[in-house]
């Protein structure tokens, strides 16, 4: 892996260039679906020449292909955006620009980021960083192995269940999912909105905490997004921090235990307190994510029809035929799948069982992390309770990919900051990311705990 330091004083156009070639020779990885040469070239000129200056003047990165960005297409690895050049430009994207980051590409994702594994891509799957047999994780995939491989420093991601976490827990980098809000969401495709967050991966701490620094502060275009209250810090304020007893049960892998265990050892080796918690909601939080997701997920994609957003069908004949047929060849079965139970449980009859069912059991997740926080300042455990399984092994049972997140949605659906830091790696070779859950707002002071265990 590479280091945003490795890449700053020297020429862009060298940068940009180097990173292009490591691409083009990764390609069997599938971890990205374009790159944007012209586009990225032209902007290195630019800051070799001095007319571009900042805090990443001339590091190149890829961005997540949900973020909407100039100089080529956003398809959210789905065939519905296989064309679509966007008008606009993610938040995110802009503001890394303004501090001269070059955008050279786009990574693979599960389709609208739909998934677990970047198996649900309409490009096909990335393959694992470490394991061309194994998954890359999703839905932030390609992110994760792009930065793995050391093509870029770091890349963008979306969290909204784990999709951040997971992926760079299977690909030994670091993962940054934060507070709801911390980052603006504008100019990133949606899929659930309530839980959505942009964050970053990145090969050390310090990086991923520069380009959160960068991204954090509010947005106009986006009502959810906070005032800035993210400074980066040297000295942690965590002092006390449990294990969580849910996580660290038989069900999960023995070696990612024992590799969470030696972990958690580090930091009491330092001086930080060390406990157990119980968060009895935990058991319910998987499957209300299930039920709120697919919900706000059918509601997002209904403006894909064939119409005003995506591709139209050349089969339709009549105005039912545009919408049916443009979602049938458009969505992929993850996404109709999703569409179909979010559509389900907010129907009439439903949606007091199911959707507000699910939200009141939310309501008391929140309600017990609140009161660990009363005792503790962050929360730990694994990240997934497995390694990275093999390419295909889940595919044909839903339910069995969907439990990868049982460890990651529950901070989604609290809305708090959490991070995958890597911790180790298996008898088999394959990386094992500790997930860090810390209160709203902690982002800061989590980081700098994660340093002092990274160091």
């Amino acid at each position: 892996m590479v280091k945003i330091s490795d890449f700053l004083g020297t020429s862009a156009v060298e940068n940009v260039t180097r990173a292009l070639s490591l691409a083009r020779d990764n390609e069997r990885f599938n971890a990205i679906l374009s790159l944007s040469d012209d586009c990225a070239l032209e902007r290195a000129a630019k800051v070799d020449a001095g007319e571009v200056t900042g805090r990443l003047a001339g590091v190149p990165f890829i961005a997540k292909d949900n973020f909407l960005t100039f100089g080529g297409t956003t398809t959210a690895a789905s065939d519905f955006l296989k064309n679509f050049e966007s008008p606009i430009q993610a938040t995110a994207i802009e503001k890394l620009e303004a501090e001269g980051a070059i955008c050279i590409g786009k990574a693979n994702l599960d389709a609208f980021a739909h998934g677990g594994s970047t198996e649900n891509s309409a490009f096909g799957p990335t393959k694992n960083a470490y394991d061309d047999t194994r998954v890359a994780g999703g839905s932030s995939g390609g992110s994760a192995v792009v930065v793995a491989l050391g093509i870029v420093p770091f890349a963008l991601g979306t969290d909204t269940g784990g999709s951040i976490r997971q992926p760079a827990s299977f690909n030994g980098v670091v993962g940054v999912k934060p507070t709801y809000g911390m980052v603006s969401r504008f100019g990133v495709v949606a899929m659930a909105s309530s839980t959505d967050t942009i964050g970053v991966l990145a090969g050390d701490i310090s990086d991923a905490e520069l380009v959160m620094d960068i991204m954090s502060g509010q947005d106009a275009r986006d009502m959810t997004t906070l005032p800035d209250f993210f400074t980066p810090s040297e000295e942690t304020t965590v002092k006390r921090v449990a294990v969580i007893k849910e996580f660290m049960t038989d069900a999960v892998d023995p070696e990612v235990r024992e590799i969470t265990e030696r972990y958690v050892d580090t930091l009491r080796a330092q001086g930080i307190e060390v406990g157990e918690v119980s968060l009895p909601m935990l058991k319910y939080a998987h499957p209300a994510y299930y039920i709120v997701m697919p919900a706000e997920v059918s509601s997002n994609l209904a403006r894909f029809d064939g119409v005003r957003y995506g591709e139209r069908s050349s089969e339709a004949k009549t105005l039912d035929e545009v919408y049916g047929l443009s979602r049938e060849h458009g969505f992929m079965e993850e996404n109709k799948r999703r569409i179909i139970i979010g559509s389900y449980v907010l129907s009439s009859g439903y949606f007091d069982a199911y959707y507000m069912k699910a939200q009141k059991a939310r309501t008391l997740l929140i309600q017990d992390f609140n009161k660990a926080f009363d005792s503790y300042d962050a929360l730990i455990g694994p990240v997934a309770p497995d390694p990275a399984f093999k390419l295909g092994e889940n595919t044909s049972d839903p339910v069995k990919m969907y439990m990868a997140d049982t460890m990651t949605v529950p901070a989604s659906l609290a809305g708090l900051p959490a991070l995958s830091v890597p911790a180790g790696v298996t008898e088999a070779g394959l990386p094992v990311g500790v997930q860090i859950i810390g209160q709203r707002q902690s982002d800061a002071a989590l980081l700098a705990l994660a340093k002092r265990g990274e160091q």
